[in-house]
């Protein structure tokens, strides 16, 4: 391309280390020599997006697309040229966000399956938060692909919620590590070709190394979608 990078808005806060994470795996992954080959990132990192899981499991919380589709237009407004949501629970609400702005919107769910159909894959095992599987995100995704979702059995849940909300905290402990990833592997040996990372919290936990060539990350597939976007001929 010629001349600067498109910029990317960015809408993140949910967790912050997550968003951190998303914005240095994309300076990681962009082709620059120099400062100014780099993608501007206009971020609005906002922890006091109300919680996904109270308005989609609880029935309780705060619906959050009215703040991430007012997160949208402040972005669109600062000079934001497309957006992202490092956030797949979020993805629930991406219409409402589309809806808001005049700019392209990324969507990591469908980026994700595509992928994963060029790739051939037919079954996937997907390590995902509570609200992404009882609102079956990558299950609808996967049904228009022709890719098979694999869930951890239901006893197995609570130990990958508890490593999500240990990220958004002080980090996992020994005991919760081991139990998480204990769900990988019995997830792996239920049969999926492809095990598949889509909550960003889970970005920053690793799997079990002999899992890893296995492991798709959905946080890398949006990763490279950012970097095309910004990059390509206009």
């Amino acid at each position: 391309m010629t001349g600067a990078p498109r910029a990317v808005g960015i809408l993140g806060g949910m967790g912050p280390e997550a968003t951190v994470e998303f914005m240095r795996r994309i300076v990681k992954a962009t082709p620059a020599r120099g400062d100014a080959d780099h993608i501007r990132m206009l971020v609005d990192s906002n922890p006091q997006v109300p919680s996904r899981i109270e308005h989609l499991i609880e029935k309780r919380g705060q619906d959050p697309g009215p703040t991430l589709a007012d997160m949208a237009r402040r972005l669109e407004g600062d000079g934001a040229r497309f957006l992202a949501i490092p956030c797949n629970t979020a993805h629930y609400y991406l219409d409402q966000v589309k809806r808001s702005v005049g700019i392209p919107v990324l969507d990591m769910v469908d980026l994700t399956m595509r992928h994963l159909k060029d790739a051939g894959v037919a079954s996937i095992g997907l390590l995902a938060s509570p609200a992404v599987t009882a609102t079956q995100l990558f299950d609808r995704r996967g049904a228009e692909h022709g890719v098979r979702v694999l869930h951890p059995v239901a006893e197995d849940r609570a130990a990958v919620l508890a490593a999500i909300r240990a990220v958004k905290a002080s980090g996992p402990t020994p005991a919760e590590l081991d139990a998480y990833r204990a769900v990988v592997r019995r997830l792996a040996a239920a049969g999926a070709e492809r095990l598949v990372i889509a909550c960003t919290e889970l970005s920053l936990v690793a799997v079990p190394d002999e899992l890893t060539s296995r492991t798709l990350d959905s946080l890398d597939v949006l990763v490279e979608a950012v970097v095309r976007t910004a990059t390509e001929a206009s």
